[in-house]
């Protein structure tokens, strides 16, 4: 099955949250089935980012959201465990330091964008400044509602100057975020996580469901797309994601650069090398009084 053209968000579309089921598995009926699957696609990616460092020309940004508890970190451990780290970096967003809060929403972000030949991961991004801003009201509908636009022209600079966006928006239900929550409790290496905000943040369902279904309307676009990810089941989750990366890369036209050298020439200088290492192992060594 094809989850880019099943999840994503057409352009203009209206979202309805509620209509979308965040357990659907598809064909995958279980864990077991889905494993060749995942380990196909994280190759396929461990190959094509190779392609995509060696020919720098183009870069990837990859945009994850969610609420609490869906799976942000999980996603970035399993999905992009085989990418090699020396091409790839994961940047986590949170409440801005007063050096950033002092500048425009979108500075802090801008720079740490993807260079050339590289994969940027975003564990939150300059999407909060539509969500927990609009959802907390840190600043006026006339502010927060004016950064739609402000944020499509942005993507939009970025895909020209050949970044490939996606967005990922990873859909769980509350029962699932309150299980999620249990599982933290009960586990001793998991009780890090927990914190104050986890209860708080979730009386805020409605408004955050409301915030994002505008977000998601509002700036998925052909050349920055928001995927609605089923993630209930983390298997599934990691399926779809990964499908979605490696499809989208392969897209890219990726390819190996020529070669800038004169290898005629580099061929002959390996070789006097070699030559000249033979004669060095067979010269006589010095005798020593």
């Amino acid at each position: 099955m094809d989850y880019r053209k099943k999840f994503v968000v057409q352009p203009g579309a209206k979202v309805h949250l509620a209509k979308i089921d965040p357990s659907y598995t598809g064909e995958h009926e279980t864990h077991a089935k889905a494993v060749p699957d995942i380990e196909k696609h994280r190759e396929r990616m461990d190959k094509l980012q190779y392609l995509l460092y060696a020919d720098g020309q183009q870069s990837l940004l990859v945009v994850l959201q969610a609420l609490d508890a869906a799976g942000k970190d999980g996603t970035i451990r399993h999905v992009f465990s085989g990418v090699n780290p020396q091409g790839t970096s994961v940047i986590g967003f949170k409440q801005p330091s007063p050096s950033e809060a002092a500048h425009d929403f979108l500075w802090r972000v801008h720079q740490h964008t993807p260079g050339k030949g590289e994969i940027v991961i975003f564990n939150r991004s300059h999407y909060e400044d539509v969500l927990v801003v609009r959802v907390h009201k840190l600043v006026p509908k006339s502010v927060w509602s004016k950064r739609y636009d402000l944020i499509n022209d942005f993507e939009g600079m970025l895909a020209a100057n050949g970044t490939r966006v996606l967005k990922f928006y990873l859909h769980i239900s509350p029962e699932e975020q309150l299980s999620r929550f249990a599982q933290r409790l009960d586990d001793p290496s998991r009780r890090w996580k927990i914190s104050e905000s986890d209860y708080s943040e979730r009386k805020l369902w409605p408004a955050y469901v409301e915030a994002y279904e505008d977000a998601l309307a509002s700036t998925s676009k052909k050349n920055a797309p928001w995927y609605i990810i089923p993630s209930n089941h983390k298997w599934f989750r990691n399926l779809a994601v990964s499908q979605i990366i490696a499809d989208t890369m392969d897209e890219m036209s990726l390819k190996l650069p020529p070669t800038r050298v004169d290898l005629a020439d580099i061929r002959r200088k390996y070789h006097a090398a070699v030559r000249a290492g033979v004669k060095a192992k067979r010269a006589p060594s010095a005798k020593h009084g």
